[in-house]
């Protein structure tokens, strides 16, 4: 790997697992400090703490539940005394109950959109603050929820299409600043949070369920949280400077398809 990102600092939300655990590896693999937050497991955050200190990073986790506006300020604070600044801001983290619209509880909807959209705009508030004039990146990852309608992602599809709107918004007005602002709709990745919808939101067994997808992407393959992670490194590096606005679809080619391709 080269260390295209050495000497700056990273924070990635929900990075203990998944998607955002391959983000910050990689981007730790390429040089970036890293500060991983996490909401339940403790071990597992520090298992990517350690994979980061391995590769000769600094790293720290910090637990913090993201609905509460305290806990987001934590964990810039953390940022700010132990790092001193940030470069890159990846919003990965978030949190839903997989129902039909009319059965979802109030409590839900306020939790989904106070992860997805809330903290995500107060955390690109605080992370402007401490990046250096002339440099910024700050990338979202939303879902195919957002545009395309999936059995009981109602809520959560709405606050991904609502955080792609802020990531437009947010690119126009740091873009003189020298900070993009990027988006990441990825497909079906290969996941435990997948797995769980396979299984639970469709009633499907998880092999069933694969196989047909793998059949109907131009790839012919689900997608890895490495792939994604591939594609956040290259928004978050010099060469993506240009690239600003924009929410960027990876799902293998799956979103092409006409209705009638599966008739």
């Amino acid at each position: 790997m080269s260390e295209r990102f050495k000497g700056r600092v990273a924070l990635v939300t929900g990075s203990s697992r998944g998607i955002g655990r391959a983000i910050a590896l990689r981007l730790a693999s390429e040089g970036a400090d890293l500060i991983v937050t996490y909401r339940r497991s403790t071990f597992l955050a520090e298992e990517v703490v350690e994979a980061a200190a391995a590769l000769g990073r600094r790293a720290v986790s910090v637990k913090a539940d993201l609905v509460r506006k305290e806990e987001v300020e934590k964990i810039f604070r953390v940022v700010r005394e132990d790092f001193g600044h940030l470069d890159i801001f990846v919003a990965n983290a978030a949190a839903t109950a997989f129902r039909p619209l009319l059965e979802q509880k109030d409590y839900n909807v306020e939790r989904t959109f106070a992860v997805t959209v809330t903290a995500f705009l107060l955390a690109a508030q605080q992370a402007t603050a401490l990046m250096p004039n002339g440099f910024g990146r700050i990338v979202a990852i939303s879902g195919i929820d957002s545009t395309g309608v999936m059995a009981g992602h109602g809520v959560l599809g709405a606050a991904k299409a609502a955080m792609e709107s802020l990531v437009r918004y947010l690119a126009y007005e740091l873009g003189p600043r020298g900070i993009t602002v990027n988006g990441v709709c990825p497909g079906v990745i290969e996941t435990d949070s997948s797995r769980f919808y396979f299984e639970r939101g469709l009633n499907r067994p998880r092999a069933e369920a694969t196989a047909r997808l793998t059949a109907l992407t131009p790839r012919r393959r689900l997608g890895r949280p490495e792939d994604v992670a591939n594609l956040v490194a290259f928004l978050c590096s010099d060469e993506a400077d240009f690239l600003t606005g924009q929410t960027i679809i990876l799902d293998g080619g799956l979103d092409l398809l006409s209705p009638l391709t599966t008739v």
